[in-house]
């Protein structure tokens, strides 16, 4: 457990120039370069599969995570539901990812591109226009764009947890609600019945 937590120290960049360290040490090595990029919250099959796929169009695959900061400016205060420790950490016990960077808030749009200029710049459909892609062709010698991998998102499986959580939030009240009602017109017979049967002693 020591050793696992160690290797991915080894492997987790924080600074820039970690990052541009690594990158002189692969290019010396004459190493094909892979870099992917996302937020990969609850992380799943589907980034698994992702990374997987990714990392055949090289030898080494560097995978940007954003930062809590930049996923909450983009996706709402709910959002990452896993902090970034751990969506780093969990990127690194994957076997085809070989280096994560975090990527945080304030940096320069696309500066982890311009910084490691990779050989491959892998994408999944819908993160850039064809206008944008060949804009960042300038840092890049290729852009590959993967489909989806997984039949739903994190987004799409928040969205269902938070339906399913809502509806059985729900149903307890409104079973709650019931008894209520149902104890109170239970009270309210009895009371109605003691009235009626001392009425009828009075007469």
């Amino acid at each position: 457990m020591y050793t696992a937590r160690v290797h991915f120290q080894d492997r987790t960049l924080t600074k820039p120039d970690q990052v541009n360290r690594l990158i002189k040490q692969l290019r010396r090595q004459g190493r094909q370069i892979v870099l992917t990029q996302g937020t990969f919250d609850m992380v799943h099959i589907g980034h698994a599969r992702y990374c997987q796929e990714a990392k055949r169009h090289g030898d080494v695959l560097i995978v940007g995570v954003d930062s809590d900061d930049k996923v909450r400016r983009r996706k709402g205060p709910d959002r990452p539901v896993v902090p970034q420790a751990e969506r780093l950490e969990m990127l690194a016990y994957l076997k085809p990812v070989d280096y994560v960077v975090l990527k945080e808030q304030g940096a320069p749009k696309h500066s982890l591109i311009k910084l490691i200029r990779p050989d491959v710049l892998v994408a999944t459909k819908e993160t850039y226009t064809s206008d944008k892609i060949k804009y960042l062709e300038q840092f890049c010698i290729k852009v590959v764009v993967l489909d989806p991998m997984a039949t739903t998102s994190t987004s799409a499986k928040l969205r269902m947890m938070q339906i399913g959580m809502a509806q059985k939030i729900s149903d307890t009240l409104s079973n709650r609600l019931t008894r209520s009602i149902e104890e109170a017109l239970a009270e309210l017979r009895g009371e109605r019945g003691e009235h009626h049967g001392k009425a009828g002693k009075a007469r």
